[in-house]
């Protein structure tokens, strides 16, 4: 049995072996040009900073460790088409000649839904959550966030959200090999509700708003995969008759 998985666990090596040589790659190129793109991450959280505030760095260390996160996280962006591609090309051994014509609309839509749920952090969910909790009391204390604890919230619920949106993908492939048909979906939904909103509270903020603007994408992209599961794969309902005569 071991020696059938050599093979696989061969292939398993190289694809994370070229994986993780473009990801460090990737990792010192933005390391180089780590301030502009921390200052990227910053946009959302200054524009509501009180006036005269900026963030700081609590520790002597927190600065260069911040740039380390910022040049990981973003290396990582970069590096996202690679990894898609050879996560395909580890399972196309085991897919039919017709599933694996899929390969570049799998790493392009995988990429794009990605950025897309990554984005809608940056652009939405971020700026509201920060905009509570930082004038929240802030006519009692002075909110000075430090820099290493908001990029590591930050680069957090921007992964959360990017990986969040990828379900539809998940779904068309998974509907694609067999595996997943609408009929599952649709009974695993109440489920699915509870799972979502664990997952919206851990990652956003703790205001019911930014948890909500989490939920409420996902339980719409869970009702697209639906769509797409059953398109792809609808459940066949079995006719009375001919099981009957069975």
């Amino acid at each position: 049995m071991f020696e059938n998985l050599k093979p696989h666990i061969a292939d398993l090596r190289k694809r994370l072996s070229i994986s993780l040589a473009v990801l460090i790659v990737a990792f010192f190129a933005c390391f180089a040009v780590y301030e502009p793109i921390l200052n990227w991450m910053m946009v959302p959280v200054n524009a509501v900073l009180p006036e005269g505030t900026s963030m700081v760095a609590i520790e002597v260390q927190e600065t260069f460790f911040t740039a380390l996160k910022v040049a990981f996280f973003s290396g990582f962006i970069i590096s996202l088409p690679v990894i898609f591609w050879q996560f395909w090309l580890f399972l196309s051994p085991g897919l039919y000649a017709n599933e694996k014509k899929f390969i570049i609309p799998f790493v392009f839509f995988a990429t794009l839904m990605f950025l897309i749920g990554s984005s809608f952090a940056y652009y939405i969910v971020v700026p509201i959550g920060f905009d509570f909790l930082i004038n929240f009391g802030n006519t009692v204390v002075s909110v000075m966030p430090s820099i290493g604890k908001y990029v590591g919230f930050f680069t957090k619920l921007l992964f959360g959200f990017g990986i969040a949106f990828e379900l539809p993908v998940i779904t068309f492939f998974l509907a694609t090999i067999g595996i997943l048909n609408d009929k599952m979906m649709k009974d695993f939904f109440k489920y699915a509700i509870v799972l979502i909103f664990i997952l919206s509270a851990l990652l956003t903020p703790p205001d019911v708003l930014t948890q909500f603007l989490m939920s409420g994408p996902l339980i719409i992209l869970y009702g697209i995969s639906i769509m797409i599961a059953k398109a792809i794969n609808p459940h066949k309902e079995e006719d009375e008759d001919e099981s009957e005569e069975d």
